[in-house]
């Protein structure tokens, strides 16, 4: 990831936007009909909720660099502290995650009620996570660890029925010669062929993570800087090694399948692309020690339900320590995130988006016939007002599937009498079935 999310949204502005609308080529692994894309995209559109995880080197400086706190956030420790290639380097031999538990991860992503899971294969720093042939500056070969994490992360997620995905930094990186760096080099020992870089280690790393840990969901590009549309065309025929998988709008060039708003939700979602919100659950994507400005339960559900409302999906990450950990505050927040989603996943998985402009109380969601009313804004006075004219045949609490609410139709609204108490004070879900398409009469200025 990037520094913030402004800087990730100018360089995406400056080296993607301009060239989408002129590239007519299709932009899907290989050529496909709309109907094949749709078949594609489905699971991913289904899904709505992933797990992002960003782990690497950079876990072990863990934000502090010769005993001062560096600013920003913990994956950009060595661009933004400057730190020279070798002496970053040294952090490999204190890097030995006997913690790490594949199956644990999965469980938990899994009791969270998120769909997918996506890791860093190789971020910025150029350390790649996984034991690749096409540059010894790994996790299996040069740290004490010895093991592929994600080859154990590959199979506990085909154990467990969740889809994996591999973020990986094409054009970023600060260790291997000739790789790009936001800002400019600081150390000579970067300084190289950018091509030379992409046909030795980026492009055979693309391939190994693409061949050897199948069947691979999500490749996850990120900041396409120095990237020209030649060196992003490189990577395109490796994508058919796995022909189901879905890509983001970061390689360069080419504006793959998803758009990625980063620790923003946008107002009004993407007419016609599908989109994915990326967030942190504290300030930082990689771990920092010293970072506990932790998200709430209620803040985490709340923007799950606002972006698939809006027809997006909520990619939401932890930054395991160096010892393979995912901190207990992240893992306290998934798990109670999951006892929500247990009761109220429905209303979620598998919609689409709100029928409706906007709700003064809440958000919407729509699977067929039922509208599901996520319920923020509790009434006072016990009616919930809903600016639709069709005819209701039920509503029900999904907290309380067995109690139906009372229905009055009005001739610009339906009105719900509710329970004086929410039953869930971060976010009531009624399921509303209703005759026909949806009618909405929105009050004037709405």
């Amino acid at each position: 990831m990037v520094r913030n999310a402004l800087l990730s949204l100018a360089l995406l502005g400056a080296a993607i936007a301009p060239t989408l609308a002129a590239d007519p080529r299709p932009q899907g692994p290989g050529q496909e009909t709309p109907a094949e894309r749709d078949a594609r995209m489905q699971w991913w559109r289904e899904a709505k909720f992933g797990l992002f995880i960003h782990w690497g080197v950079y876990s072990v400086p863990a934000g502090t660099y010769d005993g001062k706190q560096v600013g920003g956030i913990g994956e950009w420790i060595m661009n933004t502290g400057k730190i020279p290639v070798a002496r970053y380097a040294g952090y490999t031999k204190q890097f030995n995650p006997v913690k790490f538990d594949a199956e644990a991860w999965v469980k938990l992503a899994k009791e969270a009620g998120q769909k997918y899971i996506v890791i860093t294969s190789k971020h910025h720093d150029g350390f790649a996570m996984f034991h690749s042939k096409a540059s010894p500056y790994n996790i299996f070969d040069a740290t004490p660890f010895h093991r592929d994490p994600l080859k154990e992360l590959a199979a506990a997620c085909q154990k467990h029925g969740i889809k994996l995905g591999f973020y990986y930094s094409q054009a970023q990186d600060w260790h291997h010669p000739g790789g790009a760096a936001i800002g400019g080099h600081w150390d000579k020992a970067q300084d190289g062929d950018m091509d030379t870089y992409l046909k030795t280690i980026a492009v055979p790393q693309v391939k190994e993570i693409l061949s050897n840990y199948g069947p691979i969901a999500v490749l996850w590009w990120d900041t396409p800087e120095g990237m020209t549309r030649e060196r992003a065309e490189q990577f395109l025929p490796l994508l058919k090694l796995q022909p189901g998988i879905v890509t983001n709008n970061r390689l360069g060039y080419f504006p793959g399948d998803t758009e990625t708003p980063e620790q923003e939700i946008p107002a009004t979602g993407f007419k016609g692309r599908d989109w994915e919100t990326c967030m942190t659950m504290n300030d930082t994507w990689g771990f920092k020690s010293y970072d506990h400005n932790w998200k709430s339960t209620k803040e985490l559900v709340r923007n799950l339900v606002d972006i698939v409302s809006k027809g997006g999906n909520y990619l939401l990450n932890v930054g395991p320590t160096s010892e393979g950990e995912i901190p207990p505050a992240s893992v306290e927040r998934l798990k109670q995130v999951g006892a929500w989603m247990k009761v109220n996943g429905p209303s979620l998985y598998g919609t689409t988006a709100s029928v409706f402009p906007s709700l003064p109380w809440g958000r919407c969601t729509r699977k067929g016939q039922t509208l599901y009313l996520h319920v923020f804004d509790w009434p006072a006075d016990g009616n919930l007002v809903v600016p639709l004219v069709n005819e209701v045949k039920k509503a029900t609490l999904l907290a309380r599937p067995g109690v139906k609410l009372e229905v009055e139709q009005e001739t610009t609204d339906v009105v719900l009498t509710v329970p004086k108490t929410a039953p869930d004070a971060i976010d009531t879900v009624i399921a509303l079935q209703i005759e026909g398409e949806p009618k909405i009469i929105m009050p004037k200025g709405k």
